[in-house]
């Protein structure tokens, strides 16, 4: 699958970074049956975006950290300074609740992963919690479930997919910030709320058939509705942008392949060289993905969360 690939460049490239100190293990979470991680301990010192800070690690230096299981939406201008701060809807709001959290807890941080090498690129992969009030916050959790990240699944640091899926799922049900069609301001034909059907398991082999993924968005409203300049995308930075006059008919549909081919009609092709959406495996990796379409404000309009 797409993710396994990026999961074995990640271990390449974090082979050549500098060996981490020795960590304390035990298991992830407090869920019986918990897969067991190791653990560093730190004081976080900038706060690059929703996802993303940068800590001090006891016997490390500085190292920067992604979190694990979660994609906030994406910041364009970084800067101790919030006023500074610059980027998509809803991504300052959630690096101002991340260094929110992270300061509740004096900064002081635990970073957890299941294997010690996994890496974003050159970013350690790490699950992060602050001590609050005596306990250990899981700040992505917190994240995604006030609906201020997506669930962005790993298939090495599975431990904590079911939860984040479920809450996910929570959060997209009560319309929370990310998933408030309007949480942007008024965008277009704001009144209709566009259908959203995936196709995430292509029949045979995916890699093959990768057109055999798809998503198909629907027009339940009562007049034409248009969706050039609006982008869908999967729970990563992929997207797929509906060119101008692109017009869906009232109760009709169009529908996005993945891979490559001639858009017409009402048929459209993403152009991506391998599958996009990861298949769902409920076991102990409780893998899933999302598919998830934007309006030009960008308000999050239809989502489609499966799988963990």
């Amino acid at each position: 699958m797409p993710r396994l690939l990026v999961a074995l460049f990640a271990l390449t490239v974090a082979s050549a970074l500098p060996a981490p100190a020795q960590a304390a293990s035990g298991p992830c979470t407090g869920d019986p049956g918990s897969p067991r991680c190791q653990f560093w301990y730190g004081k976080a010192s900038f706060f690059a975006d929703g996802d993303t800070l940068d800590v001090r690690i006891s016997g490390m230096g500085v190292r920067r950290v992604r979190l694990t299981g979660i994609n906030a939406m994406e910041q364009t201008r970084y800067s101790k300074y919030p006023a500074r701060r610059r980027g998509a809807c809803h991504a300052v709001a959630a690096t101002a609740r991340l260094e929110q959290l992270i300061r509740q807890g004096r900064r002081r941080v635990r970073l957890a992963a299941q294997d010690p090498a996994s890496a974003a690129g050159r970013r350690l992969r790490r699950q992060v919690s602050t001590r609050i009030d005596g306990r250990w916050v899981d700040v992505g959790r917190v994240l995604v479930e006030e609906g201020r990240a997506l669930w962005l699944p790993h298939g090495v640091e599975h431990a904590w997919n079911r939860d984040y899926s479920r809450l996910s799922r929570a959060a997209a049900a009560r319309r929370l910030r990310l998933f408030d069609p309007q949480g942007c301001g008024r965008g277009p034909a704001a009144d209709v709320q566009p259908g959203l059907r995936l196709r995430w398991d292509a029949r045979g082999n995916d890699g093959r058939n990768v057109n055999g993924e798809w998503a198909q968005i629907s027009n339940p409203g009562p007049g034409a509705l248009a969706l050039g300049r609006w982008t869908f995308r999967d729970s990563s930075a992929r997207r797929f942008a509906f060119p101008r006059g692109t017009v869906v008919p009232a109760g009709g549909s169009v529908r996005v392949h993945v891979g490559r081919g001639t858009s017409r009609d009402r048929r459209f092709y993403w152009g991506l060289p391998g599958p996009a959406f990861e298949n769902a495996s409920p076991g102990r990796r409780a893998m899933g993905d999302g598919g998830y379409l934007f309006d030009p404000r960008g308000n999050l309009r239809a989502a489609s969360i499966y799988g963990g």
